[in-house]
């Protein structure tokens, strides 16, 4: 899923007041409407689609599922960016990154981020290393996620800025091994930002967030370096108001490394960008005990009600 860069520590003194001045606040939603539950359902929903990898019959049912949710919502257009990439092997692999976006019209956009695909078997696994991973945490939550977010935007006021929801693909890397993978590369999120002129052709979003990992029933949540270096008043403001909604999921204290995810390719763009993930996940990563049962509602709940009154702060 995920894999780890050099150290940077010198970066994280810059973080020592993190979550010393709140922003304020605009007028918000009613972030109650934001219901951990039902964003479990759709993690139980994406379950029975494992494995979700490339090349399995799991992974179109999840493209499916995915368009068929976005179109109850207010999203005023549902696109795909379909493509192609090589892997390893020389095989062709065919990719599809999910857009739905809220008030085309309006040129302040923010980028509201993740990834959809599993991996395919759970590496990690002393005892089932060749099963399917059931991918609960790592990728059904951060898509249930924006799913449940995408419902309560479309019972809400519109917010002052446009909001581009994008579920990347291949981000697990083109043998869907993630860090299992020592050639591991995410392949969704750098095809659209090579391509950002096919959607923003004149002004680049103001924004981005991207979120991965975030059901954990033990959430902690920590500001990632690269995120640091590229968007700080944003990333104070997300866990300044997190802060306020979960005091003890959101810590001030940055990870101890920098981590590579969908949010990287947007970085490199230009678009300052910052990366929502709950990394510290054992005995589960990556295995076949990555299941609902390690899910919890009311952590989905403080990350989606986060969000959601985030979008709504200038």
């Amino acid at each position: 899923m995920t894999e780890f860069w050099p150290r940077l520590a010198a970066m994280a003194a810059t973080t020592v007041l993190l979550l010393t001045s709140p922003a304020a606040d605009a007028a918000e939603p009613q972030i109650e409407l934001w219901d951990g539950q039902r964003a479990m359902t759709h993690i139980a929903d994406l379950l029975r689609f494992t494995p979700r990898s490339m090349g399995e019959p799991g992974h179109q049912k999840t493209i499916d599922y995915i368009k068929a949710s976005m179109a109850k919502s207010a999203a005023e257009a549902v696109l795909t960016q379909s493509f192609t990439a090589k892997g390893d092997d020389g095989k062709t692999i065919p990719l599809t990154n999910i857009i739905a976006r809220f008030q085309v019209q309006n040129p302040r956009r923010v980028i509201v981020a993740t990834h959809y695909d599993s991996i395919v078997k759970a590496y990690r696994d002393a005892k089932s290393p060749e099963a399917p991973m059931p991918g609960a945490n790592n990728s059904a939550s951060a898509v249930a996620l924006l799913l449940e977010t995408a419902r309560v935007l479309s019972l809400s006021p519109k917010p002052d800025i446009g909001i581009d929801i994008i579920f990347f693909d291949g981000e697990e890397g083109p043998k869907s091994l993630g860090a299992g993978d020592p050639t591991w590369r995410p392949l969704g999120s750098p095809h659209f930002a090579a391509n950002l002129k096919d959607y923003y052709p004149t002004r680049k979003p103001e924004k981005a967030v991207d979120f991965d990992m975030v059901c954990d029933k033990d959430l902690r949540l920590q500001p990632e370096p690269s995120s640091l270096h590229s968007a700080l008043p944003e990333v104070k403001k997300f866990w300044s108001i997190g802060s306020r909604i979960a005091p003890q999921a959101f810590s001030p204290e940055p990870t101890a490394y920098p981590i590579s995810d969908d949010h990287t390719a947007l970085q490199q763009a230009g678009i300052p960008s910052f990366l929502v993930i709950d990394f510290d996940y054992e005995p589960y990563f990556n295995t076949t005990q990555d299941t609902i049962e390690q899910c919890s509602a009311q952590s989905l709940e403080t990350v989606g009600r986060t969000l959601l009154r985030y979008l709504y702060t200038p």
